[in-house]
């Protein structure tokens, strides 16, 4: 069968995808990956084929502007049902964890339908759409000529069903983060059906209405959250909606090309400690949230190896380096993860979930999207410890290693996880459930 994959380009979401689209391949599948012109690079490093589709977008330039036109347009007020560009500025403003309205899905109890109704509104209206807008064309032109059968898209990349109930294809989620987005259509879809019918209002129905008529489909649940979605979390971890199929996969880590240093070739002498804090911060935001110089200070008494993967543009504001410290710019996670006996990170799933793979306690450093979440999850597991990115200090940081390595019962823990995720379909096991959904969902 024919595979399309799509996603916006951004690698935090494409490198969980890429297994996956191996697999497919593998298994003697055709598998595309359509993506903006920018991002073809990125997938055929990957070993993939990339179909460039629409017009290029810096996302994060996006967000700058969309959220300092909001002040002063009032244009957008219709497009937020009525609410002020005040109110939406306030809702869409990022603060730690996930900005309203994906907050519900760490907070039940904020699922307001006075509060819920603006924030849906304006995250459809000033994230998703305009996000999803500059590919949605070439992508269904893409998909109508080659045919394909099924079609996996990142959570947020809602152009991949559009795309899909254009041609006909089966179609689903391939989850790499917390199903915040399914959690939360939840929370609202079950206040939705508690107004009343002239008050009802449905910011995806409502944007999707073009396309429909345009393209010939009817809207259905399955535009928002997928026919069914492939969740990569153990169940220990997972965030799940009670309305959403999900097909359980195994976590493969993926970061790019890469390859192994000498260093990580001879076993450790000492107990070895990883700080990674990904790579998204370093690049965007020029730094990290915590102050790695009094981190890696206050590690230097320990005891112990350190590992730093440190960006070039934040290395170079370090006054010092502790003689039990090597700082490199990159290291392969799936080859140093399994020579540590901790690993600081910052709670991205990708991260996290590679190091859990090989039953390693985690110190999270936490502090926006659905990073906090995730912590808090693996601390309540029992395999980890967690402070906030923008709490911790270096003190802070080498008291929770310390402890880390002291105890036992967090190795234990880890390992356990590691099971857990080890007994989850493997990519190349869930290609044939693949094969029978997509014959019971595609439609051409």
């Amino acid at each position: 069968m024919r595979v399309l994959f799509t996603d916006t380009p951004e690698p935090t979401t494409f490198m969980p995808m890429a297994p996956l689209a191996w697999a497919l391949r593998t298994a003697g599948h055709e598998v595309r990956f359509a993506a903006a012109p920018m991002f073809a690079e990125t997938i055929i490093q990957a070993g993939l084929t990339a179909v460039p589709v629409g017009r290029d977008v810096d996302l994060y330039r996006r967000l700058d502007a969309v959220m300092g036109a909001l002040d002063h347009n009032a244009e957008l007020k219709a497009e937020f049902a009525g609410v002020s560009d005040e109110d939406a500025l306030e809702l869409l403003k990022l603060e730690s964890g996930m900005p309203a309205p994906y907050d519900v899905a760490e907070y039940p109890e904020r699922a307001d339908w006075e509060k819920m109704l603006p924030a849906y509104a304006g995250a459809v209206w000033t994230d998703h759409k305009p996000e999803n807008f500059p590919m949605i064309a070439g992508l269904v032109e893409f998909a109508r000529a080659w045919e394909p059968d099924l079609v996996l898209w990142e959570p947020s990349t809602y152009a991949g069903a559009i795309a899909a109930k254009a041609c006909g294809a089966a179609h689903g989620r391939l989850l790499g983060r917390l199903d915040a987005f399914g959690v939360t259509r939840s929370h609202y879809r079950r206040l939705l059906a508690q107004q009343p019918e002239d008050q009802r209002y449905d910011p995806f129905a409502d944007w999707y209405e073009g396309y429909c008529e345009r393209y010939g489909f009817e809207f259905g649940e399955d535009m928002v959250t997928g026919q069914f979605s492939v969740d990569q979390f153990p169940g220990s971890l997972r965030m799940a909606a009670d309305d959403v199929d999900y097909l359980p996969m195994r976590h493969v880590p993926y970061g790019g090309p890469a390859s192994v240093p000498h260093w990580l070739w001879a076993a450790p002498t000492r107990p070895r400690v990883a700080l990674t804090l990904g790579s998204t911060a370093a690049i965007r935001f020029d730094g990290y949230t915590v102050d790695v110089q009094d981190v890696l200070t206050a590690l230097g008494d320990l005891d112990i190896e350190v590992i730093a993967t440190v960006a070039d543009n934040v290395r170079g504001r370090l006054t010092a380096v502790p003689r039990n410290t090597r700082i490199v710019p990159y290291a392969p996670l799936h080859a140093l993860a399994p020579t540590c006996d901790v690993v600081i990170n910052h709670a991205g799933a990708g991260t996290y979930l590679a190091v859990a793979l090989h039953g390693v306690p985690q110190l999270t450093l936490p502090w926006d999207l659905d990073e906090p979440e995730l912590a808090r999850r693996a601390t309540a597991h029992g395999s980890a410890l967690m402070i906030r990115g923008d709490h911790a200090t270096g003190k802070d940081v080498a008291d929770g290693v310390a402890r880390l390595l002291a105890e036992p019962r967090f190795r234990a823990r880890a390992v356990d996880l590691r099971d857990e995720m080890l007994a989850l379909p493997s990519p190349n096991d869930v290609v044939g459930q693949l094969e029978e959904l997509t014959v019971k969902f595609r439609t051409r």
